[in-house]
């Protein structure tokens, strides 16, 4: 069985975030570590992937200073999207070649790697699972990339966070508690990755306690016609944190079909500082639990 380790993180700016996720997959890459999954929020920060237009940047450069937010250009797929405090973000620095698409009980030599396509239709099998798990309905949208509410059946063009090979439509999955029909689907979650010699970075992010007035600075991911929504505002109360942290852990799990090792510092994780100063082991394990921003 695969073991995955997972470091959470608390609060990291933007450039640290590419910084972290750099190293560890150059480090992958050689075969140093294994497979990581980071959780962590970021400070508020716009960014912009490849297919980004910088028309969805509503907010001007001074009313951005104003408000503390940066603006990233990165290397994921996709248009515009927003991170902030409240917020769940992740990033899986994977090896596709230890997971297999398919039946898991053929010979090695006849299982294929994990393609881009699949590995994001886990990722958003893991969200599904964890929205399900706060008794939140969720499912996929045929052609669309992301986690979405359970709500109306007319669909959008979105490619904020496709992989860059493209994604293909998935069967939408609906939960027997599901809204109203009148009810407008609504982006929980969001996923942008990049795939660089089977090792992926960027990830996900789940709007847990997330402000969504951010989102009135930009078009997010370039869609006009849907909201962006958060698990707070769909339950109507806060969230722990901490507590959807570790239903992200055990999904992923049981979806990647791994062994979870939850480690505190990346000391723990890799014998030896990679060269970015961290917080205190105390501090690592706590993300905030007050109000917070959004990504798409």
């Amino acid at each position: 069985m695969t073991l995955i380790s997972l470091v959470q993180l608390g609060t990291v700016d933007y450039a640290t975030g590419l910084r972290l996720q750099q190293q560890l997959v150059a480090l992958r890459k050689e075969e140093k570590i294994g497979d990581v999954l980071l959780l962590l929020e970021h400070s508020p920060v716009i960014t912009l992937g490849r297919n980004a237009k910088a028309a969805n940047v509503i907010a001007s450069p001074e009313l951005l200073a104003q408000r503390g937010i940066e603006l990233f250009e990165c290397d994921r797929g996709g248009d515009v999207t927003f991170h902030g405090r409240g917020q769940i973000v992740g990033y899986p620095i994977f090896d596709l070649r230890g997971y297999a698409r398919g039946a898991t009980d053929a010979p090695s030599a006849l299982r294929k790697s994990l393609g881009a396509v699949d590995f994001v239709r886990r990722l958003e099998e893991v969200l599904i699972r964890t929205c399900a798990d706060f008794a939140i309905p969720a499912k996929r949208v045929p052609g669309l990339t992301g986690v979405w509410t359970d709500g109306g059946n007319d669909a959008h063009v979105d490619g904020s966070h496709e992989a860059h090979v493209g994604t293909a439509a998935s069967a939408v999955q609906r939960s027997e508690a599901s809204q109203p029909s009148n009810a407008p689907e609504a982006k929980l979650a969001a996923i942008g990755v990049h795939i660089s010699r089977f090792v992926t970075s960027h990830g996900f992010a789940l709007n847990v306690n997330s402000d969504l007035s951010y989102f009135n600075l930009i078009v997010p991911c370039g869609i006009t016609t849907k909201p962006v929504t958060s698990m707070q505002q769909e339950l109507g109360k806060l969230l722990d944190l901490n507590a959807v942290a570790e239903s992200i852990s055990r999904n992923f799990g049981t979806v990647f079909s791994s062994q979870m090792l939850w480690v505190d510092t990346f000391d723990a994780l890799l014998g030896h500082a990679v060269g970015v100063p961290m917080k205190p082991p105390a501090e690592l394990r706590q993300l905030h639990k007050e109000d917070g921003t959004t990504w798409a």
